[in-house]
């Protein structure tokens, strides 16, 4: 998972996102941290964007 923050502009894959979603929660064992919390709000938001950049280019 890349704890680096992304460039402006750049969006990650939908997929690429659920894949650190899903290794979050299984490091974490089924019950985060507050620091894990945080980390998985951003990666939904992160995640949400890239949904949404997935559909607007397909109604492009």
């Amino acid at each position: 998972m890349s704890l680096t923050p992304n460039t402006p502009g750049s969006v990650r894959s939908p997929a690429a996102v659920n894949a650190d979603i899903r290794a979050l929660w299984t490091r974490a064992g089924g019950t985060l941290s507050l620091a894990e919390q945080e980390r998985y709000h951003q990666l939904l938001v992160e995640w949400a964007t890239a949904i949404q950049t997935e559909i607007t280019a397909a109604a492009a």
